[in-house]
């Protein structure tokens, strides 16, 4: 939301949605342990050596993985070469996507008749207000 509530962008929105899956991410914080460390790994296969080929690599590397739907993580000549879209601009066709496809699911009926009670309920109080101020005039 823009300009205290006033306003709104879907591509906003969006992209709010992935800083706060990011900041999540980095509040969970990353584990230090004696596995973690995987001092014996680091050892085993030293400098220059293929850590993703590791066992642990493999256990590990899922957990601490942080996905995204709206930054492209490719290599620049690479991210070129598909378009070169910034964030915003793929926030946009994902918002448009959404929009175009996106099937509302039907409220329970419980949950709809709760709404319609609050609703009915709220009109009524604000006709008792209204008849109040009507009368102190």
């Amino acid at each position: 939301m823009l300009e205290m509530g006033m306003t709104m962008s879907y591509e906003q929105l969006l992209m709010d949605q992935e800083f706060v899956k990011m900041t999540r991410r980095i509040l969970q914080g990353i584990p230090v342990n004696k596995d973690t460390l995987a001092l014996d790994v680091i050892k085993a296969v030293g400098p220059a050596g293929n850590y993703l080929a590791q066992k642990h690599t493999m256990k590990y590397m899922r957990s601490e993985l942080s996905t995204t739907n709206l930054i492209n993580r490719r290599m620049r000549e690479n991210w070129e070469k598909h378009g070169s879209k910034t964030m915003d601009q793929v926030a946009n066709e994902q918002a448009v996507e959404i929009l175009e496809n996106y099937k509302v699911k039907p409220l329970p009926d419980d949950v709809r008749k709760k709404i319609h009670d609050i609703v009915v309920e709220g009109e009524e109080e604000a006709e008792e207000l209204a008849a109040f101020q009507r009368k102190k005039r």
